[in-house]
């Protein structure tokens, strides 16, 4: 894997995520209690055996660079290891980045240092576990000059992503961005096959294709224009998620909505969740700082600290509360008679006596008052805190009620 140099799209805004994503980039934001979504893209590389990585930044980035500095700083310099936050550095003209392949072409100066053979381009921005080593042998084996990751799904679903049509030997034969009449899979009429923003590139034609692109009126992006532009022209081939994907669920979500976002969370407190956390030969790392263990503190006078179906984290405290079916990050307090049900919450959130939270997620740092009802009275939330059309409320971070 010294040849393959890893490039990942980390420069998301996350307009969808909003407010998770008004202090934070949307890669940057924190999942599963204790990860941010970045932090699957970085560990997939680690456990395929790349290990140099560029995570290319530019929307509010200081605490995504802030993470992987203190989080992953792990690999061996001396050895030519190395993940390192790029942020946008307008190398090429005054614009910062116009879209994903515009990312890489301001940065085509490190492909120029590196040199490397082929160039692994990912999102920073999905949970998924992906053996990307799998993908490499089938580029090498196909004599591809791109191979792109595809899921299949169902064809309903067209309208929310690009769509790669194939013929027998799954060679890319069209390209349909969000389709509503989708091309499906040969011999599978109810399935599309949608791009998962996963490229593997001979490193010679990407730099080609780039410079053709940056030359040209488009929208500078991969899906839109790079691969329709290559598309008959250069050996273009689509490989099968489910072939690479490491656990064999077929788990990959895009969370870039709240909604999206809220039901990937809530899929990690399942009794038998599809991606497991807990698997010790594809770990996910982090940085994780120092914190005691959780607690649950029972009372006489019936205050009983509890947490049923649910994950939580270093320095929690269950004083007397109760949780259920709620995923808590670290240093979370629950006082006595609260109630938490259904939801998130993130580092330092503090639930006061007899407050009640329900399908909710609370940024950091948010006190909420003794007695207060969350996602009980919706159009009241709705006056102070963003509320989706899944009756998710969403408490903004700091925020003082």
């Amino acid at each position: 894997m010294k040849k393959v140099l890893a490039m990942i799209l980390a420069g998301g805004r996350g307009e969808r995520l909003y407010p998770l994503t008004r202090d934070r980039a949307k890669p940057a934001v924190p999942f599963g209690a204790i990860y941010r979504i970045v932090d699957f893209t970085l560990s997939n590389c680690l456990n395929s055996g790349i290990r140099r990585i560029y995570a290319l930044t530019q929307y509010k980035s200081i605490s995504l660079h802030r993470h992987i500095q203190l989080g992953w700083n792990i690999l061996s310099a001396p050895l030519g290891e190395f993940i390192e936050a790029v942020p946008a550095q307008q190398r090429i003209n005054e614009h910062w980045y116009q879209g994903t392949a515009d990312a890489i072409f301001q940065n085509i100066y490190t492909l120029q240092v590196e040199r490397p053979d082929l160039v692994l381009i990912l999102s920073g921005d999905h949970i998924y576990k992906m053996d990307y080593r799998k993908m490499i042998a089938y580029h090498l084996e196909k004599e591809a000059d791109l191979t792109v990751g595809a899921l299949r799904m169902d064809q309903r679903l067209s309208r929310e992503f690009g769509v790669v049509e194939i013929d027998g030997d799954w060679r890319i034969i069209g390209f349909q961005e969000k389709p509503e009449e989708p091309r499906t899979i040969p011999g599978d009429p109810g399935g599309i096959l949608a791009s998962m923003g996963i490229y593997v590139f001979n490193t010679e034609l990407l730099v080609r294709r780039l410079i053709e692109d940056a030359r040209s009126d488009s929208n500078h992006d991969f899906g839109k224009d790079i691969l329709p532009m290559m598309i008959g022209k250069d050996q273009v081939f689509a490989f099968d998620f489910r072939q690479g994907d490491y656990g064999g669920t077929g788990y990959w979500r895009d969370v870039g909505t709240i909604d999206a976002y809220y039901e990937a969370n809530m899929d990690l407190i399942s009794v038998t969740p599809q991606l497991s956390l807990y698997d010790p030969q594809w770990p996910i790392l982090t940085y994780q700082p120092t914190s005691p263990p959780a607690k649950t503190v029972w009372i006489e006078e019936g205050r009983v600290g509890s947490a049923l179906n649910s994950i939580i984290s270093n320095g929690c405290i269950i004083s007397g509360g109760n949780v259920k079916r709620s995923v808590l990050s670290p240093k979370v307090m629950v006082h006595s008679f609260a109630e938490v049900e259904d939801s998130i919450l993130l580092e330092g959130v503090d639930v006061g006596r007899n407050a009640k939270i329900k399908r909710t997620i609370i940024d950091k740092e948010v006190q909420i008052p003794p007695g207060m009802e969350i996602g009980y009275h919706l159009e009241e939330d709705a006056k102070r805190f963003t509320v989706t059309n899944s009756e998710i409320v969403v408490v903004p971070k700091g925020i003082r009620l």
